[in-house]
Formats: structure tokens, sequence, C-alpha cells
């Protein structure tokens, strides 16, 4: 991710990175003091500075979307729980097991939005999950399958995580910053799908709805796949009787079952509802 637009004369930074390290040994160049600012982990890594790498998290990601030419995204959230239809057998929960066949509709439906995507360039609707198991291996694979880039934003999380195979290694990114990450999901999102999972599901799902309700979002189209799972896990309707959200935000989402059907209500949306008054997030 070196920058190849540089244009004025000055030394560039990693020159002199370069250079810090050969400096002779002394008890003044061993002091943390004496390191570079930006090169100095230590530094960076204090309380104080939690401002300057929040705002490298967004760059970093920023940057690279931009370089590789991505305009648009298609997100897919879901529970990393949910196994592929050959590994149900082995599932935690045989309620997991049933969950399983979303595995494949995530699949199938980030397989044919990618292949959309490339009869268009290839730069718009890509498919973008968290880039872990389950639901979101699904997507990334259904994307590789159909020969197209696909987007995973990992998250350190105590428990060891790496990328699933499926992502395209350009366009895999970690974050320690929960807040960053759910930004860079929702900054380019032409469609958001969300599939059965648990509470980091939920959470990236009401973030999204809420962004959309109060204006701060565009409307775009917005997916609940599986309804069964969804009306058994939220009354939506009991909000609207205690009146804590209105009945016209049920119209907020859809519930879909399958790829298809997914498809078919991305482009059915109405794009008046995607150009509501949406408030500027700057």
């Amino acid at each position: 991710m070196q920058d190849e637009t540089r244009r004025h004369p000055f030394r560039d930074s990693l020159m002199d990175r370069r250079t810090a390290g050969q400096v002779p040994d002394t008890p003044q160049t061993r002091s943390p003091t004496y390191r570079l600012a930006f090169a100095d982990d230590d530094f960076l890594l204090r309380e104080d500075l939690r401002p300057v790498r929040l705002q490298l998290e967004l760059l970093k990601a920023e940057t690279a979307l931009n370089a590789a030419g991505i305009t648009s995204t298609i997100v897919l959230f879901g529970g990393a729980r949910i196994p592929a239809p050959e590994h149900s057998a082995s599932a935690r929960t045989p309620m997991l097991a049933e969950l399983s066949r979303y595995y494949d509709e995530a699949r199938a439906f980030a397989r044919a939005m990618t292949e959309r995507s490339l009869a268009a360039g290839g730069t718009d609707d890509v498919i973008v999950t968290g880039g872990g198991p389950g639901v979101m291996e699904a997507g990334n694979r259904g994307a590789s399958e159909a020969g197209g880039r696909s987007i995973g934003l990992n998250i350190v999380l105590p428990h060891e995580q790496a990328p699933n195979p499926y992502v395209t290694p350009e366009l895999a990114f970690n974050f320690h910053y929960f807040a960053i990450r759910k930004m860079h999901f929702l900054m380019r999102a032409r469609a958001i799908c969300i599939f059965p999972g648990g509470f980091g599901t939920l959470d990236e799902m009401f973030e999204a709805l809420t962004l959309i309700q109060t204006g701060r979002m565009a409307q775009v189209p917005f997916l609940l796949f599986g309804r069964a799972f969804w009306d058994k896990l939220i009354n939506w309707h009991a909000l609207v009787e205690a009146g804590t959200i209105s009945a016209q935000d049920l119209t907020l989402f859809r519930y879909v079952e399958t790829a298809d059907e997914a498809l078919a209500a991305i482009e059915d949306w109405p794009e008046a509802g995607r150009k509501r008054d949406a408030i500027p997030d700057r």
C-alpha cells in the first residue's frame, strides 16, 4: 500500500525509517524517545493515542478499497456458527443443523450477485462479509466461485480467528475497533442481507436499521433471510403496539427465503426509498 503518487520533493518516511535503523548503537539512540513517532509501536499503542488509532483503522481500509476501485458493496451479515450443509451433522444444536440451508442460500446469492457485478465491470456490488466462518464464509465462497473479488472485515477476538480462505487476499482486513469495522460495512452498502445469527449479527442489524430509520443513512434494500427465525426472535409488531417504533418502520426491511427471492427484492426495491432524505454523516 505504498503511495506511488508522491509528487513532492521531500524525503519520504519509509526512507527515513530505514535510515533510522542503521544509526550507531548508543544510549541516546536506544532511548524510546529517539524512535520516529510513526515507527514506534509503544508510542502508537498508548492510551492517549486512541484517536490516532481510530483514524488509522478508518484510513487503512478506505485507502485499500479506493485503490481496488470498489465503489459499492452488498453486505452479508450472519452467524459464524452456521455450518455448511455437508457439516451439519456436527452442528452444536439441531437448530443450527437446520439453519445450515442458509449457508447454501448465502453462497448462491453471493455467486449470482458477483456474476452480475462482473458483467458490469466488477467494481459495483462487491460482496463484503465479516471474513469469518459460517454465513460469512458462504458469502466469500460464492463470490470466489463466480470468479470475482470479495471483502472480509475481520475483528481481533480473544479466541483465535483467521480469515476464511475465500476472501480476496488484498481485500482481507483486520480491525481492533468494532465501531470502525461496522462503519466500513455500511459506507459503500447498496444492499444489506441479514442471515440468522447471534449477538454480533443482531448488533450489526440493529445499528444499520437505526441509521436508516433516523435518516443517517440512505434507505437501501434490507433483507432478512428466514422469516420463521426472525419472527420467533423479534416481535416487531409488539414494538409498533408499544409505540416505540412506527408501523412505517416495518417497511424498512423485507423477508426472503432464497437467493432468488433476494435478487428479485433488490431489483424491485423502490428507487425513491433509497433516496429518502439522509443526513450526511461527515
